[in-house]
């Protein structure tokens, strides 16, 4: 629909989700959130999806919550009580998330960023926790942002609210990689494509060992793990895979191009 502010679509296995608002810098709207909540829903419960792309037209990202529908709104109704729901969408997505950046992000567009378990852009995007510099803090965002930076450039970032670059965001573990705009889609499509080859089930186990816990030691942890281990090497989904690498073809799970 031409009045849509997030697009959907689904080729060999990719769910490409596209921010379309570039009239407001693709800010969270009631709108642009609602739309993305359902997209991601629909992603996840589509068999045919193996991996998400989550990207956007015009020069910017997402410059995060829209200002205008929060001035003069009360605690209650404030837009960010449903950002949440999005960002636990993308943080616990049994399908991998590969975010595609050819423009800047801000506040909850970083928390997105964070969400998600690859990013790459573009050297022209940056990046800022500006919530201090109107008087708000970083608070929701920070439950996906904190995990990947480092301490340092955190408490830096979090309190100054200064802008900084994609190389920047690479060294602290905001971004996988920066590329130049040309190399953008090239680089993006190789993640994706090695997302595909992946077993459903496996990719979707090792995000949720991912998020676990550490023991404190391996010890600790070694009776758990080979449980889990020894489970998928004896499942349906496991069996596919031995049986497919001693026959040199690709398990039944790859989409065909």
């Amino acid at each position: 629909m031409a009045d849509e502010l997030v697009h959907y679509e689904v080729a060999a296995g990719i769910a490409t989700i596209t921010l379309d608002s570039p009239h407001n810098r693709n800010a969270l709207s009631a709108q642009l959130r609602r739309e993305l909540s359902e997209s991601l829903n629909k992603a996840r419960e589509d068999d045919a999806v193996r991996v998400v792309q989550l990207t956007h037209t015009g020069p910017v990202f997402c410059a995060g919550m829209d200002l205008k529908e929060a001035r003069g709104a009360g605690s209650s109704d404030q837009g960010v009580n449903e950002f949440p729901r999005i960002l636990d969408q993308l943080w616990t997505s049994p399908k991998p998330v590969v975010a595609r950046l050819a423009g800047p992000a801000r506040a909850g567009g970083i928390g997105m960023v964070a969400a998600c378990d690859i990013a790459v852009a573009v050297p022209e995007a940056t990046f800022a926790f500006s919530e201090v510099r109107i008087g708000v803090i970083p608070a929701v965002i920070s439950l996906t942002v904190l995990p990947r930076l480092t301490a340092r450039a955190a408490h830096e970032l979090f309190l100054t609210g200064d802008v900084f670059d994609a190389k920047r965001a690479v060294e602290i573990g905001l971004l996988n990689a920066c590329v130049p705009a040309e190399d953008l889609d090239k680089t993006v499509e190789g993640y994706l494509k090695s997302l595909t080859l992946g077993g459903p089930k496996a990719l979707a186990a090792t995000k949720e060992l991912l998020a676990r816990p550490r023991p404190a030691t391996p010890a600790e942890g070694f009776a758990d793990m080979n449980a889990l281990s020894a489970g998928f090497f004896a499942s349906e989904e496991g069996q596919e895979g031995i049986q497919a690498f001693a026959q040199k073809r690709k398990p039944n799970w790859v989409p065909q191009d």
